[in-house]
Order: C-alpha cells, then sequence, then structure tokens
C-alpha cells in the first residue's frame, strides 16, 4: 500500500491541499455537468411540447378555413 494509515493518505505526502482541492473541483464540475444536461432536457422537451401544441391548432384553424372558403364559394369567380 502506498499509505502506512489513513491519516497519511489524508495528508498525501504534504499535497492534501492541491489534490483534495482537484478532487473536489472535479466532483463539483461533473455534478453541473449532470444538472446542466437536465435542465436542458428539460428545456428542449417544454419546447417539443409547445411546437406540437401550435401546430395542432394552426392545423385546426386551417381546416376551420378550409370549411369557410368553400362554404362561401372559394375561389369561383361570377363575372
Amino acid at each position: 500500500m502506498a499509505f502506512d494509515s489513513f491519516n497519511e493518505f489524508i495528508a498525501m505526502g504534504g499535497h492534501a491541499p492541491y489534490v483534495w482541492s482537484a478532487w473536489g473541483v472535479t466532483g463539483a464540475l461533473l455534478v453541473a455537468v449532470v444538472l446542466h444536461a437536465r435542465a436542458e432536457r428539460r428545456l428542449l422537451l417544454r419546447n417539443l411540447q409547445r411546437r406540437v401544441r401550435r401546430e395542432n391548432r394552426q392545423g385546426a384553424n386551417q381546416g376551420e378555413m378550409a370549411g369557410v372558403s368553400h362554404q362561401m364559394g372559394g375561389d369561383r369567380h361570377d363575372t
């Protein structure tokens, strides 16, 4: 084993501040990446749901307008 005791392991041969701060920063960045990815996924899904709702509304409105134009004579010209 590289260290004779747990205290020597924690001290890291005098390099503890560097070693443990590096581990801490790495861990914090990994957590931040995961949280950011989850937030981006949530935003993407929300935007896709809005787009689907908007397209469904537009499709329904176009269907209604098509029915109205046929009832009103459409493109016929009475001259």
